[in-house]
């Protein structure tokens, strides 16, 4: 089951979304083959830190990050990728490195890359390493209001 503050807030916001139970999994390459989701739906969120504030940058599970591109974009002198210790707090109920893409339960500014608005749905963690919800694309839009834009490379 997705932890719950994510179904609470998804609920809260009257949004229809499916979530679905797989194998274990780690990391998002893994998360989308045990889940059966093209690499290019499943959303993973990597925590940066940029200038000293921390956001989250969306992007699809078979693409990195490029650094320069990120900070670019996000207008920062300095941007890294933050370490488990600046944000394990701020995810209290979700499993490290399951955190779904929900800037605003979390107090978050979302950069989501572009290709990830191709396809009408999009997935991602829930939480857990063994949940993902899979909702509209277009509704995950308007709930997050990220910062769309193009930042990753294929791995």
């Amino acid at each position: 089951m997705p932890v719950r503050p994510v179904t609470d807030y998804l609920d809260s916001h009257n949004v229809n979304y499916h979530s679905y139970n797989h194998p274990p999994a780690i990391t998002a390459q893994e998360i989308a083959q045990s889940a059966h989701i093209s690499g290019n739906h499943l959303a993973k969120t990597v925590i940066v830190n940029g200038d000293g504030e921390l956001a989250m940058a969306v992007l699809p599970a078979n693409q990195k990050i490029n650094p320069q591109k990120l900070q670019a974009i996000m207008g920062a002198t300095h941007m890294r990728i933050a370490g488990e210790y600046e944000f394990r707090d701020r995810f209290p109920h979700c499993e490290l490195g399951g955190m779904p893409p929900l800037g605003d339960l979390y107090g978050m500014k979302v950069y989501l890359e572009r290709g990830l608005m191709n396809d009408d749905w999009i997935a991602f963690n829930a939480g857990t390493h063994t949940e993902v919800i899979k909702m509209d694309t277009g509704v995950f839009r308007r709930l997050v209001q990220p910062v769309v834009c193009s930042f990753g490379e294929v791995h």
